[in-house]
């Protein structure tokens, strides 16, 4: 008798849809996280690294919420904030280059394809860097050793490009589905360097 009553205690496990839907639902709301704290204008890698480890805590079923993605995203900015300032001298750079294509300049096309690609390669080593951030860790070994796996890891680097392409169709058909969007791409980035941890 009373073991049917501790059974019937018991606190239901939730269906692996409603968990499945909820970690979706945490993704769209982390999206929304992500842009706010991405208004610095530099702040947008240390926004996807609080974002990516507050999704890394939420489908380990640890404790957490919007005051530990603050506290995170204050660390992380300490030094993600040189992150974001290169990746906008990038975006410049490539800015340039198409340029060169537009005025017609002899081997524009060649040089503004590289720049796009090479563009969308640190983008991806971004999110990958971003996917793993811990206080403590540095943005330059994060980014170097983000590179070798967007390299080395072409597979995960392509699902990381299509997350991306994501939120510029999300931003294309209506542009404030591209802000809850952006916590997905942080999810699909985190799962990429789950995928590549357990090869």
């Amino acid at each position: 008798m009373a073991e049917a009553r501790v059974k019937a205690r018991a606190p239901r496990k939730e269906s692996v849809f409603a968990e499945r839907f909820a970690v979706f639902a945490e993704c769209l709301l982390t999206g929304v996280w992500i842009a706010v704290a991405s208004l610095g204008v530099v702040t947008y890698p240390a926004a996807f690294a609080a974002g990516a480890r507050h999704l890394r805590r939420r489908t380990a079923h640890e404790g957490g919420g919007w005051l530990e993605f603050v506290a995170d995203f204050r660390v992380a900015v300490r030094g993600g904030w040189i992150a974001g300032l290169s990746g906008w001298a990038a975006a410049a750079a490539v800015w340039v280059d198409v340029q060169a294509v537009r005025a017609g300049i002899p081997g524009g096309p060649l040089v503004g394809a590289v720049g796009v690609f090479a563009l969308i390669g640190f983008v991806v080593a971004g999110l990958r860097a971003a996917a793993v951030w811990t206080p403590g860790a540095t943005w330059r070994s994060l980014l170097a050793q983000a590179g070798r796996r967007t390299v080395l890891d072409p597979v995960g680097s392509f699902l990381v490009v299509g997350g991306l392409a994501v939120v510029v169709v999300s931003a294309w058909f209506a542009a404030p589905l591209a802000v809850p969007v952006l916590g997905a791409v942080a999810a699909a980035a985190v799962a990429v360097e789950e995928r590549h941890r357990r090869r």
